[in-house]
């Protein structure tokens, strides 16, 4: 729902509640001098009498203030949607010229992959020995196209951008 909608349905549940004060009001008041006659004799020292227009004075005041929030809803502007265009970076291609086959086979996987793999998974893959992608990632990290993280017993390699 719109803001000016809210504020207009608002106004008009504030006037519907001021209606039902007033009815209160009116009905409350003649019950009042009704006990307050019949004990007192008099209505003006009834503590009763007080007590009601304390109460009316504070329901009008709490729905003037509902009236308040209804107007300020009705005059303040929407706020504007912002338009947050993403786009995608193109990925420069690495440069494999320097690389041996073995370290253009890892970093191929790593693209396939999107970025990330476990070692033990390359390990498999290039059917290397622990010794052997050890030293191969050692090469590649060297160079700066790869990170290894830790992750428990095992290691991720990350292909950097």
């Amino acid at each position: 729902m719109e803001n000016k909608n809210v504020g207009w349905l608002l106004l008009g549940v504030s006037i519907l509640v001021i209606l039902l004060i007033f009815l209160f009001n009116s009905t409350l008041n003649e019950a009042v001098r009704n006990s307050c006659f019949l004990q007192h004799g008099d209505v003006q020292s009834c503590e009763m009498f007080d007590t009601v227009n304390k109460q009316t004075y504070l329901s009008l005041g709490i729905v003037g203030l509902l009236i308040i929030i209804g107007i300020a809803l009705i005059f303040t502007k929407p706020k504007e949607k912002i338009v947050i265009k993403k786009f995608k970076e193109k990925k420069k291609k690495m440069e494999l010229s320097g690389l041996d086959v073995k370290e253009r086979e890892v970093i191929r996987i790593l693209e396939k992959e999107n970025g990330t793999i476990f070692q033990a998974e390359l390990m498999e893959k290039l059917s290397t020995g622990k010794v052997g992608i050890t030293r191969l990632l050692d090469k590649l990290e060297a160079k700066q196209l790869i990170e290894r993280k830790r992750r428990g017993m095992n290691n991720i390699v990350v292909l950097k951008d």
